[in-house]
């Protein structure tokens, strides 16, 4: 799906330029560029998280063109306007995170090569796992690093060990493509508000859900087992302390302080071992800083002001 959605409640910013990027293994990826008028700053690549869409972002897209920059955007291979791996289109489905590497390289090379430098990496989730393993190979061509609730591990597991060899066990035997046990094809999204684990905001949470109400093509359900597995996998990597200490692009990482989905604790270990980085956290968040009330976003907002562009840490 090449076309973007635009809803009430959430529309497509002005300018939009969307297209199709090719990955060298084949995949079609759906892209998007916003562009502000006049000189920019620099360019945005906003790199969302797991089961997310370029329609969420509209809002932070508009408050970074406010600021002077581009932004460039795209989905992940098997969720959003992308192509997806598997034939039930719910399920996004990927046997190993190396091939979202060949979906940032198209992206890098197709889309962000058209836009002015310098460029700064926004990414959130498992978008920020992503570009912190091509950090570590020395590949990306960002100057700075925005980190919102990174993926370097799940949060609330009562036993990792046994639950990655069960997901690890369960990919080999061929059960990969299968949802995790208990999953289904309902996204969050479409979930009630109460209890979920993105957002403090009810507004923004009902803005997200209707854009689906038009487009139920973008959403993928629960993970599959092999997706789980490829997480583990890289997870797995972050946890030596040589890992971060080789990233040497200076990155600001954001923690949320009632995060249910990934690991704080792993998040302040890694930071720690970083070259140069800081970790603010947000007290009154839920794992979607963008998507929060006002008062949360602003705090986001002054960090990010301080930091791109701005002094190296020490």
């Amino acid at each position: 799906m090449l076309d973007l959605i635009s809803t009430e409640t959430n529309q497509i910013p002005t300018g939009a330029e969307s297209f199709m990027l090719e990955t060298q293994d084949g995949r079609r990826l759906r892209a998007a560029i916003f562009r502000v008028q006049g000189q920019a700053r620099g360019t945005i690549a906003l790199l969302q998280g797991h089961n997310e869409f370029i329609e969420k972002y509209f809002e932070t897209i508009d408050d970074l063109r406010a600021r002077g920059f581009d932004v460039a955007t795209f989905d992940w291979r098997c969720q959003g306007g992308s192509e997806r791996e598997l034939d039930d289109p719910r399920k996004g489905h990927i046997d190993d995170f190396a091939l979202y590497q060949n979906d940032l390289e198209a992206f890098i090379n197709q889309a962000l090569v058209t836009c002015t430098q310098p460029f700064y990496a926004l990414a959130h989730s498992m978008g920020a796992a992503i570009v912190l393993d091509a950090a570590y190979s020395a590949r990306p061509p960002f100057q700075r690093l925005i980190l919102t609730a990174p993926m370097i591990d799940i949060a609330n597991i009562r036993f990792p060990n046994a639950v990655r060899w069960l997901a690890d066990t369960l990919d080999m035997v061929g059960m990969g493509g299968r949802y995790i046990p208990l999953g289904n094809k309902r996204s969050m999204l479409e979930k009630p508000y109460e209890n979920n684990k993105l957002t403090t905001d009810p507004d923004r949470f009902a803005r997200n859900a209707s854009i689906l109400d038009k487009a139920p093509a973008l959403i993928i359900g629960d993970p599959t087992i092999g997706w789980v597995n490829a997480a583990f996998r890289l997870m797995s990597r972050f946890e030596s302390p040589d890992y971060p200490r080789r990233i040497r692009t200076p990155a600001l990482v954001i923690s949320c302080g009632r995060e249910q989905i990934v690991s704080n604790n792993a998040i302040e270990r890694f930071v720690a071992n970083l070259n140069n980085a800081a970790l603010v956290h947000i007290p009154g968040s839920k794992h979607e800083i963008l998507m929060e009330r006002d008062r949360v976003r602003d705090q986001f907002w002054r960090a990010f002001d301080a930091f791109v562009p701005g002094e190296t840490f020490h």
